[in-house]
């Protein structure tokens, strides 16, 4: 494999010494768990965030599925979210009891905003946009939806940290929000690891218990929590990465510049909006569905590894049957996943890479 769609051993080497020096100090320390460490994370996140408040949690679905619990949302509660997406954002809807309710997708593959207030009902709390791709949701839309109709927002930013709309972090655009820190994603760390942001202090201790047990100090229990706590090891190294995440951005920015001057022409590409920094955890391009398995196995022969995502929507996963949807339910949705291909894209990827996969795909269409 000459590029490889992710390379995250590229980026330990350059951190590898600092890497060990927390290992050692956490190590010394005996406090694996809550304590200094992640408490320094959450007010760093919190500071990047542009939020009053962060939690770190063992994963990104687990910053949603108790940010919905803290909502007090569940059977008998409807959200609305997209098709479009990774599982999680249904299955942390689901998880609470409430019903997931989709709306189709719009030509940036977020939740098409035009389409949210038809699918609201009586039953309806929430509303769980997708930052997708890294891109921004359309938020003024959707909080003005929101707040016409009585609903909370809960930004589901696992793909997006350090993403601007209109000048502001992704992550305080809403009532609260779930951020991802799986190693694939643009800040993440060795292992699982999740942060949820808020500027809501009720939503904030709320979760702050639900997170550790239930407990409100290490002998009372309040609430029937669960147990979703971000190591104190791998908050030290969340804190390391924190450091470069913008430069890391920059950087997946300026690859995605490079793929759209150079393939435009020849495929769709996404667009920057001038309201809108996107972070590209994702640069995703379509080509017709005819082609794009023969396009993909290509470049694959070539040493260029590519992915879909998703190939199969939500709706039409198995676990779904529940839900009732059907094929032809979201068109846009189902047709994009036909059409979809995630290129290489990171930080580490040098120009000369970047030549590869776009020439690779070039010479396909030369050769068709």
């Amino acid at each position: 494999m000459n590029i490889p769609f992710v390379s995250i051993g590229k980026q330990f080497e350059p951190l590898k010494e600092e890497f060990i020096q927390v290992f050692k100090e956490i190590g010394a320390s005996g406090q694996y768990i809550m304590g200094e460490a992640l408490e320094d994370f959450e007010n760093e996140i919190a500071n990047y965030c542009e939020t009053k408040y962060a939690l770190g949690l063992a994963n990104g679905s687990d910053a949603l599925f108790l940010a919905l619990k803290a909502m007090n949302i569940g059977e008998g509660d409807e959200v609305i979210t997209c098709p479009n997406s990774f599982i999680a954002s249904a299955w942390v809807i689901e998880s609470t009891k409430a019903k997931t309710v989709f709306v189709d997708c719009a030509e940036d593959y977020n939740i098409d905003v035009n389409k949210i207030e038809d699918a609201i009902t009586s039953k309806t709390k929430a509303i769980l946009p997708v930052h997708l791709t890294g891109r921004p949701a359309h938020m003024d839309e959707i909080n003005n939806i929101a707040k016409k109709n009585g609903l909370r927002v809960l930004e589901d930013s696992a793909q997006a940290i350090g993403a601007k709309y209109k000048g502001k972090r992704v992550g305080g655009l809403g009532d609260a929000a779930g951020f991802s820190l799986h190693p694939l994603k643009n800040l993440g760390v060795i292992g699982d690891g999740g942060v949820f942001t808020t500027n809501d202090e009720h939503l904030y201790e709320t979760v702050k218990k639900l997170r550790n047990h239930g407990l409100k100090n290490r002998d009372e229990c309040e609430l029937w929590g669960f147990n979703s706590r971000l190591d104190a090891l791998q908050a030290r190294i969340a804190s390391i990465k924190l450091k470069h995440l913008d430069n890391w951005n920059n950087r997946f920015r300026e690859i995605a510049d490079i793929y759209r001057e150079n393939l435009s022409d020849i495929v769709v590409t996404p667009i920057d909006l001038d309201h809108e920094e996107p972070v590209y955890h994702n640069f995703v391009i379509r080509v017709e569905a005819e082609i794009r398995d023969k396009l993909m196995d290509f470049m694959l022969s070539k040493g260029v590894e590519t992915k879909i995502h998703y190939p199969i929507p939500i709706h039409l996963q198995e676990c779904s049957k529940n839900l009732e949807y059907k094929a032809g339910d979201f068109p846009r949705t189902e047709a994009y996943a036909k059409e979809m291909i995630s290129l290489p894209i990171y930080p580490e990827l040098n120009d000369s890479e970047i030549d590869i996969v776009i020439n690779t795909l070039k010479d396909f269409f030369n050769k068709i």
